[in-house]
């Protein structure tokens, strides 16, 4: 039987974290409905769907209590069944935002003993990744943020977060970790506002760490939709300034809480246009999926869910080749590009084109007067969506 052309391989880097495959379906209304899947078992059903890899928050491997000899002993088993199955780990993160302690933030509490803990829980986290070979670390402030504003200044909550990110750059350093640190956004959810609401916030929070070159952004569908922004915009973004470290593939409609849906189940055309642009730009990290099977579904169901995500994303790869091919797409774009001839209408200023800019006379009528035709290459790019061309 020939090989479906959809199937993933190891080259299409597709992971999933422990607590997505693992999650159980527990939700503010109702318990888990899904028994405990122990992250051996885990990395043997990622190998079964095709993943690449797989990572890991900290507890999501070895319980925030366990005793020295029994986090070496999950360390090893973790390890063998890897090497076992072939899966890698890639990217590992730090819980920060499950336990009580944390409820009033990590990095950015009011108490300095609950934020020098969240800094020496995140080292731990750093080493237990490294132990794996992960070369990315996510960092995602569930809990950096306020349902008053009274409790604190937030220009004092951002000094508390670059000082703690400028602590953990230096440890990663100090161990020849290699890490680059990927910080996740999103607008609100744990709390009822979070300080960094968007990746553009955090692009220029960077700007201000001591070692912004290991600093860059892992954005996430579901908290870009969530408040009704672009996602491949935010993607984009982070791209041209050189800093997408990691990205996280999910679904969400927007205005609604943060829901994690499997990739593209929700906004087609969105995420048509996100795989389309990692892959005319080559991005060649990894492809993670932060998603969770609905609640309804047994653990063959969460094959189906994780089955989907990586599926789906080839789907759309093979149509963006489509686009990218199609003859009158082309004649569409090229048309586009006589009025850009040169790539640039300024250049760099001097004051000579300065003057000439100025005493330059531009006919807007005529400017404005011819139809640009998105309108058909949008419902091109439908026809092909839909399968019709």
């Amino acid at each position: 039987m020939a090989e479906d052309k959809y199937t993933p391989k190891p080259e299409h880097k597709f992971t999933f974290g422990l607590w997505t495959v693992g999650n159980r379906g527990r939700d503010p209304f109702g318990d888990a409905v899904r028994p405990t899947l122990p992250p051996v078992e885990a990395v043997r059903m990622l190998a079964e769907v095709g993943a690449y890899g797989v990572n890991f928050h900290d507890n999501d491997l070895v319980p925030i209590d366990a005793t020295p000899p029994e986090r070496d002993q999950i360390v090893r088993d973790f390890k063998a069944a890897c090497e076992e199955n072939g899966i890698v780990v890639p990217m590992a993160t730090v819980n920060l935002f499950y336990e009580p302690v944390f409820r009033d933030g990590a990095f950015t509490s009011n108490d300095a003993s609950v934020r020098a803990y969240s800094v020496q829980k995140t080292m731990r986290a750093m080493d237990l990744g490294a132990e794996f070979g992960a070369k990315v670390f996510v960092l995602w402030g569930g809990r950096e943020g306020v349902e008053t504003d009274g409790c604190r200044r937030p220009d004092e909550a951002i000094k508390r977060l670059r000082e703690a990110l400028n602590y953990l750059c230096e440890y990663s350093l100090s161990q020849n970790y290699g890490y680059k640190f990927a910080l996740e956004a999103k607008p609100n959810e744990p709390r009822a506002d979070i300080y960094m609401p968007t990746t553009g916030a955090y692009l220029a929070f960077i700007t201000t760490l001591d070692r912004p070159e290991i600093v860059g952004v892992n954005p996430e569908v579901a908290h870009e939709h969530m408040s009704g922004l672009n996602m491949t915009h935010a993607v984009a973004q982070a791209w041209e300034a050189g800093k997408l470290f990691h990205i996280d593939l999910n679904d969400q409609v927007p205005g609604r809480y943060d829901q994690d849906l499997r990739f593209a189940s929700a906004n087609l055309k969105a995420a048509f246009w996100l795989v389309k642009f990692l892959e005319d730009v080559g991005y060649d990290g990894s492809r993670h999926f932060d998603a969770h099977a609905y609640r309804t579904e047994d653990y063959e169901g969460v094959k189906d869910f994780a089955r989907g995500c990586m599926r789906t994303y080839l789907i759309l790869k093979e149509k963006a080749r489509q686009w990218n091919n199609d003859s009158e797409i082309k004649s569409m774009l090229a048309d586009i590009a006589k009025n850009n001839p040169n790539g640039s209408a300024l250049g760099k200023f001097e004051k000579g084109k300065a003057a000439s800019l100025l005493a330059k006379e531009f006919d807007r009528a005529s400017l404005a007067a011819k139809g640009l035709q998105y309108e058909q290459l949008d419902q091109l790019t439908i026809d092909i969506l839909l399968g019709v061309r």
